[in-house]
């Protein structure tokens, strides 16, 4: 009887792999074999040579590696990229950002997701972590290109219940959708724009539904000096005192997270992940990063983050790895944190574990999700190659990018999108540039107070 044919077999390419340790390493002149969209093997090119498949790639020159997830952002925000440079955080929000935003409508929604999906899948991006508005109009254009994603529809205590009811309505609609690519999450916007009621009462839902929160949660220094002053609690402090920590949380960006946070953190039972977004922080010339040492010493897994183009500029998860690699760096002074290594590790598998899917993406290996990138390394940039952990870190870039497979369907070969048509996104969405950035109307969606 003769097997049925595989759906993909990649050949000839070099494929990072983890040991039972998670110790990174490469497999050369390797091949994945893809059956229903999960990894069925991967073994030697020569293995493979007569089994059949529905399609095959030749990787030769090429390293597979795991789709690039990015844990934490805001992609309809692409539409705002460039919209408010450089200033600080309080006049960015209050001055630009949200009184735009509340000019926002379901359609800019679509747009701008549609463009962003566009981006991350030219960049590498197999799965993104997405907080906003009108999330319907997100998970219509996930359904649609192909990617995995892990949704939230953002509230604030000012919308009122129906913000929250609104956010839970959303992640039970839609959790399990796009053929198991949509995973969701309760998405309160952050302890200063929701208080401690509504935090609690966000806590307790989680734990009723099996939900997880998704949540900004001492962004800056600023914020947690605030809190302390008002308060005088962390906001690490409140997510405690209400509750999330008792659930399985992401908490965006975390750079004014205190060592006296670390203890709660800790015992929150490793419920707790922190997603890093370092070009931002850079930009609002924030003082302090996330403290991604700090957090590693206490087995709390830090995923890689782009957080909005509005505030970042692009969405481009390859660059937040170098950059993440380069600033632990310099701020611990200490060259050999974090080693190459180290940081294909955290866009992997902390950064899986960081979304929920720990067991399902992460890393090449059977039974895992076919969420598989192909990165050339030809190029002058990229050669000699002495270490390829180094080439991958800090010389290959996210336009090194071949081909992007998630789920085991190919959504960009040979730098061609396959899914997603953006010269009539960039159209359509061009039209409807002056109403968006109209701020002549005086609101504001939320006052930036800490």
């Amino acid at each position: 009887m003769t097997e049925t044919p595989a759906d993909l077999i990649i050949t000839g390419c070099t494929v990072l792999v983890h040991d039972d340790q998670e110790r990174i390493g490469f497999e050369e002149d390797a091949a994945i074999v893809v059956r229903d969209g999960v990894v069925e093997s991967v073994t030697g090119a020569a293995d493979v040579a007569g089994v059949a498949a529905g399609e095959r790639i030749d990787a030769r020159g090429q390293v597979a590696l795991p789709g690039l997830i990015n844990c934490h952002t805001h992609a309809p925000m692409v539409a705002l990229r460039g919209v408010a440079e450089d200033l600080p955080t309080d006049e960015w929000f209050n001055d630009v950002v949200w009184p735009i935003e509340s000019n926002l409508t379901e359609k800019d929604v679509e747009l701008g997701a549609r463009l962003a999906c566009a981006e991350m899948i030219r960049a590498g991006v197999t799965c993104f972590a997405d907080h906003y508005f009108a999330m319907d109009a997100v998970a219509a254009v996930v359904e649609e290109c192909g990617m995995r994603a892990h949704l939230g529809e953002a509230y604030f205590s000012s919308t009122g219940p129906q913000g929250r009811e609104k956010s839970l309505e959303f992640a039970l609609r839609h959790r399990g959708g796009a053929g198991g690519r949509i995973t969701t999450a309760l998405a309160p916007h952050a302890p200063y724009t929701v208080d401690e009621a509504d935090l609690a009462a966000t806590a307790e839902l989680a734990r009723e539904h099996g939900l997880p929160v998704h949540i900004h949660a001492a962004e800056n220094r600023d914020q947690t000096d605030v809190s302390l002053d008002r308060y005088g609690v962390t906001p690490i402090e409140i997510l405690r005192r209400t509750g999330i920590l008792d659930t399985d949380v992401l908490i965006a960006h975390g750079t004014g997270i205190l060592d006296r946070d670390l203890p709660l953190l800790e015992d929150a039972g490793g419920r707790v992940a922190v997603a890093t977004a370092p070009r931002g922080y850079l930009k609002f010339a924030w003082p302090t990063t996330t403290p991604v040492r700090a957090l590693h010493g206490i087995g709390i897994p830090v995923g890689l983050a782009t957080d909005g183009a509005a505030s970042n500029n692009s969405l481009d998860v390859w660059e937040s790895m170098a950059l993440t690699a380069l600033i632990q760096k310099s701020t611990t002074g200490d060259p050999r944190w974090l080693t190459s290594r180290q940081a294909l590790h955290h866009a992997s598998l902390q950064s899986a574990r960081a979304v929920g899917l720990g067991d399902v993406i992460g890393r090449i290996a059977p039974g895992r999700r076919a969420d598989i990138v192909l990165a050339d390394l030809t190029g002058p940039h990229t050669q000699p190659v002495h270490d390829l952990a180094a080439t991958l870190v800090h010389s290959a870039r996210s336009s090194d990018v071949r081909t992007t497979i998630v789920d085991g369907r190919v959504l960009m070969r040979d730098r061609q999108l396959l899914t997603l048509d953006v010269p009539s996104v960039v159209r359509e969405l061009g039209e409807r540039m002056p109403a968006l950035v109209d701020r002549g109307h005086g609101r504001r969606i939320q006052d930036y107070k800490t």
